[in-house]
C-alpha cells in the first residue's frame, strides 16, 4: 500500500465497477456458507465454493481496470474495492482454519497484519486524510493469496491433484503472507512521515 491520492473522476454510484465490487461483497456470506457446510452436518460444496472464489479473483481485476480504463474512479469504489478484498480474506480465513485447513497461526499472522493496517487508517481518519488507494505491491500480496486459498481448499482431499494444489496453494501462500506484510510496513512507515510531517507543520 501506498500513502496517496488517486483523482475521483465521477460520483456516480451505479458504475460497472461499482457493480462488480458489490457482487463481489455478495458473494462473501455466500461462499462462508458453502465452506463451512460440512462442518454443520451439510454436503460437502467445496466446488461451489472454488466458482465464488474464482468469481471474487475475476471481478477484483476487472473492477480497477475498468474504473481506470472508462475513467469511473469513485469515492465510493476506493472503499468498495478494498472492503470486499479484506472481507473475502477474512472469510476464507475463518473458513479454511474451522475447517482445519489452514493453521491456526497462519490465520493469526494475517490477522494481525489486517488489525495494524486498521489502527493505521484510523490515525490518518483523524488528522483528516482518506484512505489510501491500495497500490501494486498490496494487489500483487491479495492476488498471491486470492490463488492460495481456493487451491488450499482443493487440497482437502486426496490424489494428485490435491497434492499438486497443496504444494502450488502453501507456495501461494507463503509469498502472500510475506508481501502481505511488507506492504503493511511500508505503508506503516509512509503514515508516520505523513503525520510526522503534519506535526511539524503545525
Amino acid at each position: 500500500m501506498e500513502v496517496q491520492e488517486t483523482r475521483v473522476q465521477t460520483d456516480r454510484i451505479w458504475t460497472i465497477p461499482n457493480l462488480l465490487s458489490m457482487a463481489r461483497l455478495l458473494g462473501v456470506p455466500v461462499f462462508l456458507w458453502l465452506v463451512l457446510s460440512p462442518v454443520f452436518g451439510g454436503p460437502r460444496m467445496d466446488g461451489w465454493a472454488l466458482l465464488v472464489l474464482t468469481f471474487s479473483a475475476v471481478t477484483d481485476y476487472l473492477d480497477g481496470k475498468l474504473a481506470r480504463r472508462w475513467n469511473q474512479i469513485s469515492a465510493l469504489g476506493r472503499v468498495l474495492d478494498p472492503a470486499a478484498d479484506r472481507l473475502y480474506i477474512l472469510s476464507t480465513l475463518v473458513g479454511l482454519t474451522w475447517r482445519e485447513i489452514l493453521p491456526l497461526w497462519l490465520t493469526a499472522l494475517l490477522l494481525a497484519r489486517e488489525l495494524m493496517l486498521l489502527v493505521t487508517v484510523w490515525l490518518l481518519d483523524r488528522h483528516g486524510y482518506a484512505p489510501p488507494q491500495v497500490n501494486f505491491l498490496g494487489k500483487a500480496a491479495t492476488f498471491n493469496l486470492m490463488y492460495a486459498f481456493p487451491l488450499l481448499l482443493l487440497s482437502d482431499s486426496t490424489g494428485l491433484l490435491a497434492s499438486l494444489a497443496a504444494i502450488f496453494g502453501w507456495a501461494f501462500a507463503g509469498w502472500g503472507t510475506a508481501l502481505y506484510w511488507w506492504a503493511g510496513i511500508l505503508y506503516v512507515v509512509q503514515v508516520r512521515r505523513l503525520l510526522a510531517a503534519d506535526a511539524t507543520a503545525d
